[in-house]
Protein backbone atom coordinates (compact mmCIF):
# COMPACT_ATOMS: atom_id res chain seq x y z
CA UNK A 1 0.00 0.00 0.00
CA UNK A 2 2.96 2.49 0.68
CA UNK A 3 5.08 1.55 -2.64
CA UNK A 4 1.69 1.99 -4.61
CA UNK A 5 1.67 5.47 -3.09
CA UNK A 6 5.27 6.27 -3.93
CA UNK A 7 4.33 8.06 -7.55
CA UNK A 8 1.83 10.58 -5.60
CA UNK A 9 4.90 12.28 -3.86
CA UNK A 10 7.29 11.99 -6.31
CA UNK A 11 8.30 15.31 -8.56
CA UNK A 12 6.81 15.89 -11.35
CA UNK A 13 8.36 14.35 -14.77
CA UNK A 14 10.22 17.62 -16.18
CA UNK A 15 9.84 17.32 -20.10
CA UNK A 16 13.19 16.30 -20.98
CA UNK A 17 12.30 13.17 -18.68
CA UNK A 18 8.58 12.89 -20.22
CA UNK A 19 10.12 12.44 -23.57
CA UNK A 20 12.38 9.51 -22.70
CA UNK A 21 9.33 7.52 -20.80
CA UNK A 22 7.35 8.13 -23.69
CA UNK A 23 9.77 6.72 -26.38
CA UNK A 24 10.40 3.82 -23.93
CA UNK A 25 6.77 3.03 -23.73
CA UNK A 26 5.95 3.47 -27.61
CA UNK A 27 8.67 0.95 -28.76
CA UNK A 28 7.17 -1.25 -26.32
CA UNK A 29 3.97 -0.53 -27.96
CA UNK A 30 2.70 0.27 -24.65
CA UNK A 31 1.18 4.17 -25.87
CA UNK A 32 -2.48 4.94 -26.51
CA UNK A 33 -3.24 6.56 -29.34
CA UNK A 34 -4.77 9.31 -27.18
CA UNK A 35 -1.78 9.69 -24.74
CA UNK A 36 0.59 11.76 -27.19
CA UNK A 37 3.37 11.60 -24.10
CA UNK A 38 3.43 10.65 -20.60
CA UNK A 39 3.03 12.84 -18.07
CA UNK A 40 2.97 10.83 -15.13
CA UNK A 41 6.16 9.46 -13.25
CA UNK A 42 5.26 5.26 -14.01
CA UNK A 43 4.80 2.16 -11.49
CA UNK A 44 5.77 -1.19 -12.59
CA UNK A 45 4.72 -3.98 -10.27
CA UNK A 46 5.83 -7.38 -11.99
CA UNK A 47 4.42 -10.66 -9.99
CA UNK A 48 7.12 -12.76 -8.68
CA UNK A 49 6.83 -15.62 -11.36
CA UNK A 50 8.27 -12.42 -13.79
CA UNK A 51 11.31 -14.31 -16.04
CA UNK A 52 14.68 -12.27 -16.90
CA UNK A 53 13.65 -11.32 -20.43
CA UNK A 54 10.99 -9.93 -19.03
CA UNK A 55 12.18 -8.01 -16.00
CA UNK A 56 15.18 -6.45 -18.02
CA UNK A 57 13.81 -7.20 -21.55
CA UNK A 58 14.61 -9.18 -24.41
CA UNK A 59 13.05 -10.74 -27.92
CA UNK A 60 14.53 -11.79 -30.99
CA UNK A 61 14.21 -7.69 -31.76
CA UNK A 62 14.71 -6.90 -28.10
CA UNK A 63 11.85 -4.90 -26.37
CA UNK A 64 12.51 -2.65 -23.13
CA UNK A 65 11.42 -4.59 -20.03
CA UNK A 66 9.88 -4.05 -16.39
CA UNK A 67 13.09 -1.95 -15.85
CA UNK A 68 12.90 -0.04 -18.49
CA UNK A 69 9.58 0.49 -18.58
CA UNK A 70 9.63 1.69 -14.81
CA UNK A 71 12.36 4.18 -16.44
CA UNK A 72 11.93 7.66 -13.52
CA UNK A 73 9.38 5.55 -12.18
CA UNK A 74 9.08 3.46 -9.68
CA UNK A 75 9.99 -0.74 -10.11
CA UNK A 76 8.25 -2.55 -6.75
CA UNK A 77 8.88 -5.73 -6.59
CA UNK A 78 6.57 -7.43 -3.48
CA UNK A 79 7.72 -10.62 -1.35
CA UNK A 80 11.27 -10.08 -2.88
CA UNK A 81 12.13 -13.35 -1.45
CA UNK A 82 9.40 -15.41 -3.87
CA UNK A 83 11.66 -14.19 -6.98
CA UNK A 84 13.87 -16.54 -8.58
CA UNK A 85 17.06 -15.90 -7.07
CA UNK A 86 18.96 -15.82 -10.82
CA UNK A 87 16.18 -13.13 -11.78
CA UNK A 88 16.93 -11.16 -8.76
CA UNK A 89 20.65 -11.02 -9.50
CA UNK A 90 20.12 -8.98 -12.91
CA UNK A 91 19.09 -6.68 -11.25
CA UNK A 92 22.26 -5.32 -9.67
CA UNK A 93 24.03 -3.90 -12.66
CA UNK A 94 21.33 -2.19 -14.13
CA UNK A 95 20.84 -0.58 -10.41
CA UNK A 96 24.12 0.73 -10.78
CA UNK A 97 24.60 1.44 -14.38
CA UNK A 98 20.96 2.81 -14.99
CA UNK A 99 20.76 0.94 -18.29
CA UNK A 100 20.34 -2.31 -19.51
CA UNK A 101 22.13 -3.60 -23.02
CA UNK A 102 20.40 -6.47 -24.29
CA UNK A 103 21.94 -8.71 -26.94
CA UNK A 104 21.02 -10.72 -29.40
CA UNK A 105 21.82 -12.04 -33.17
CA UNK A 106 20.13 -10.04 -34.92
CA UNK A 107 20.46 -6.85 -32.88
CA UNK A 108 22.19 -5.53 -29.59
CA UNK A 109 20.20 -2.52 -27.94
CA UNK A 110 20.67 -0.55 -24.38
CA UNK A 111 17.38 1.16 -23.12
CA UNK A 112 17.96 3.48 -19.90
CA UNK A 113 16.49 1.94 -16.75
CA UNK A 114 16.85 5.22 -14.02
CA UNK A 115 13.94 3.77 -11.77
CA UNK A 116 13.78 3.93 -7.89
CA UNK A 117 13.71 -0.07 -6.74
CA UNK A 118 11.15 -0.52 -3.79
CA UNK A 119 10.82 -3.86 -2.46
CA UNK A 120 8.68 -5.47 0.42
CA UNK A 121 9.34 -8.70 2.51
CA UNK A 122 8.53 -10.89 5.19
CA UNK A 123 11.17 -11.26 8.01
CA UNK A 124 10.60 -15.35 7.42
CA UNK A 125 8.14 -17.81 6.14
CA UNK A 126 5.10 -17.26 8.68
CA UNK A 127 5.47 -13.49 8.90
CA UNK A 128 6.30 -13.37 12.68
CA UNK A 129 9.93 -13.20 12.96
CA UNK A 130 10.77 -10.54 15.59
CA UNK A 131 7.44 -9.74 16.40
CA UNK A 132 6.13 -9.30 20.14
CA UNK A 133 2.35 -10.60 19.45
CA UNK A 134 2.63 -13.16 17.75
CA UNK A 135 5.37 -16.24 17.95
CA UNK A 136 7.36 -17.71 14.69
CA UNK A 137 6.98 -20.60 14.56
CA UNK A 138 9.90 -21.34 11.30
CA UNK A 139 12.97 -22.85 12.24
CA UNK A 140 16.14 -21.01 12.34
CA UNK A 141 16.93 -23.32 9.10
CA UNK A 142 14.11 -22.09 7.24
CA UNK A 143 14.59 -18.52 8.27
CA UNK A 144 18.50 -18.77 6.97
CA UNK A 145 16.92 -20.08 3.85
CA UNK A 146 14.36 -17.58 3.24
CA UNK A 147 16.66 -14.48 3.61
CA UNK A 148 19.30 -16.39 1.71
CA UNK A 149 17.39 -16.10 -1.03
CA UNK A 150 18.61 -12.28 -1.32
CA UNK A 151 21.95 -11.69 -1.96
CA UNK A 152 24.36 -9.23 -0.12
CA UNK A 153 25.26 -7.21 -3.20
CA UNK A 154 21.61 -6.54 -4.10
CA UNK A 155 21.02 -5.63 -0.36
CA UNK A 156 24.29 -2.89 -0.48
CA UNK A 157 22.57 -1.28 -3.46
CA UNK A 158 19.23 -0.60 -1.46
CA UNK A 159 19.57 2.63 0.04
CA UNK A 160 17.19 2.45 2.44
CA UNK A 161 16.17 -0.03 4.82
CA UNK A 162 12.99 0.36 6.81
CA UNK A 163 11.34 -2.21 9.35
CA UNK A 164 7.41 -1.51 9.06
CA UNK A 165 5.80 -3.19 12.40
CA UNK A 166 2.25 -4.09 12.72
CA UNK A 167 -0.65 -1.44 12.71
CA UNK A 168 -2.91 -1.88 16.00
CA UNK A 169 -5.78 -0.82 15.53
CA UNK A 170 -6.22 2.12 17.21
CA UNK A 171 -3.93 3.75 15.23
CA UNK A 172 -6.59 2.78 12.31
CA UNK A 173 -9.38 4.41 13.95
CA UNK A 174 -7.92 7.31 15.08
CA UNK A 175 -9.24 10.85 13.80
CA UNK A 176 -5.63 12.39 13.98
CA UNK A 177 -4.66 14.03 11.03
CA UNK A 178 -2.04 12.97 8.79
CA UNK A 179 0.08 14.36 5.62
CA UNK A 180 -1.29 14.40 2.80
CA UNK A 181 0.42 13.13 -0.29
CA UNK A 182 0.02 16.85 -1.59
CA UNK A 183 1.99 18.37 1.87
CA UNK A 184 4.59 15.19 1.40
CA UNK A 185 5.01 16.12 -2.32
CA UNK A 186 5.41 20.18 -2.05
CA UNK A 187 8.59 19.27 0.38
CA UNK A 188 10.36 16.39 -2.44
CA UNK A 189 9.24 19.07 -5.35
CA UNK A 190 11.35 21.82 -3.45
CA UNK A 191 14.25 19.66 -2.49
CA UNK A 192 14.16 18.77 -6.22
CA UNK A 193 14.25 22.14 -7.19
CA UNK A 194 17.47 23.02 -5.24
CA UNK A 195 19.16 19.37 -7.22
CA UNK A 196 18.13 20.82 -10.40
CA UNK A 197 19.40 24.25 -9.74
CA UNK A 198 22.59 22.76 -7.74
CA UNK A 199 23.47 20.23 -10.98
CA UNK A 200 22.34 22.75 -13.98
CA UNK A 201 25.61 22.65 -14.70
CA UNK A 202 26.97 18.97 -14.41
CA UNK A 203 24.08 17.20 -16.74
CA UNK A 204 22.49 15.54 -14.08
CA UNK A 205 19.30 16.07 -12.14
CA UNK A 206 19.34 14.40 -8.57
CA UNK A 207 21.50 13.46 -5.80
CA UNK A 208 21.59 9.58 -7.01
CA UNK A 209 23.44 10.39 -9.89
CA UNK A 210 26.28 12.12 -7.85
CA UNK A 211 29.70 10.32 -9.18
CA UNK A 212 32.54 9.85 -7.03
CA UNK A 213 34.00 13.79 -7.97
CA UNK A 214 31.43 15.12 -7.68
CA UNK A 215 30.27 13.88 -4.42
CA UNK A 216 34.09 15.04 -3.27
CA UNK A 217 32.30 18.69 -4.38
CA UNK A 218 28.93 18.63 -3.00
CA UNK A 219 28.61 16.02 0.16
CA UNK A 220 31.61 17.98 2.43
CA UNK A 221 30.92 16.58 5.97
CA UNK A 222 32.27 18.48 9.08
CA UNK A 223 34.85 16.90 11.43
CA UNK A 224 32.11 15.50 13.46
CA UNK A 225 29.93 14.21 10.37
CA UNK A 226 33.50 12.09 9.41
CA UNK A 227 33.54 10.49 13.13
CA UNK A 228 30.04 9.33 12.77
CA UNK A 229 30.70 8.12 9.46
CA UNK A 230 33.71 6.52 10.44
CA UNK A 231 32.41 4.59 13.41
CA UNK A 232 29.59 2.81 11.51
CA UNK A 233 32.04 2.01 8.62
CA UNK A 234 33.53 0.09 11.06
CA UNK A 235 31.11 -1.13 13.56
CA UNK A 236 28.12 -1.94 10.24
CA UNK A 237 31.76 -3.18 8.15
CA UNK A 238 29.97 -1.05 4.72
CA UNK A 239 31.09 -1.39 1.78
CA UNK A 240 32.93 1.43 -0.23
CA UNK A 241 28.89 1.29 -2.53
CA UNK A 242 27.40 1.54 0.91
CA UNK A 243 29.40 4.52 2.27
CA UNK A 244 28.74 6.51 -1.01
CA UNK A 245 25.16 5.66 -0.71
CA UNK A 246 25.19 7.27 3.05
CA UNK A 247 26.58 10.53 1.43
CA UNK A 248 23.82 10.68 -1.29
CA UNK A 249 20.74 9.80 1.21
CA UNK A 250 21.96 12.19 3.92
CA UNK A 251 22.56 14.78 1.13
CA UNK A 252 19.33 14.65 0.59
CA UNK A 253 17.93 14.45 3.93
CA UNK A 254 19.86 18.24 4.22
CA UNK A 255 17.79 19.25 1.03
CA UNK A 256 15.00 18.84 2.63
CA UNK A 257 15.73 20.20 5.69
CA UNK A 258 16.66 23.00 3.52
CA UNK A 259 20.18 23.19 4.89
CA UNK A 260 22.89 24.61 2.58
CA UNK A 261 25.61 21.57 4.27
CA UNK A 262 25.49 18.20 5.79
CA UNK A 263 26.16 18.26 9.44
CA UNK A 264 26.14 15.43 12.28
CA UNK A 265 22.15 14.62 12.17
CA UNK A 266 22.02 14.37 8.71
CA UNK A 267 24.89 11.65 8.61
CA UNK A 268 22.96 9.91 11.55
CA UNK A 269 19.80 9.20 10.08
CA UNK A 270 20.77 8.31 6.91
CA UNK A 271 23.01 5.71 8.55
CA UNK A 272 20.36 4.18 10.42
CA UNK A 273 18.28 3.60 7.32
CA UNK A 274 21.44 0.91 6.34
CA UNK A 275 21.26 -0.69 9.55
CA UNK A 276 18.56 -3.57 8.91
CA UNK A 277 20.51 -5.94 6.75
CA UNK A 278 22.66 -6.54 9.71
CA UNK A 279 20.06 -7.63 11.49
CA UNK A 280 18.26 -9.89 9.59
CA UNK A 281 21.55 -10.92 7.47
CA UNK A 282 24.08 -11.22 10.00
CA UNK A 283 27.63 -12.19 8.82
Amino acid sequence: MLARRMPSILPDLTFEEALEVTKIHSIAGLLSKDVPILLTRPFRSPHHTVTINSLIGGGSIPKPGEISLAHYGVLFLDELPEFNKNTLEVLRGPLEDKEVTISRINASLTYPCNFIFVASMNPCPCGYYGSKDKECTCSAEAISRYMGRISGPLLDRIDIQVEVTPVKYQKLESNEKVESSEEIKERVDRARRIQLERYKDYGIFSNSELTPSLSDIFCKLDDKSKQIIQNAFDRLGLSARGYSRILKVARTIADLDRAENISAKHIAEAIQYRNLDRKYWKN
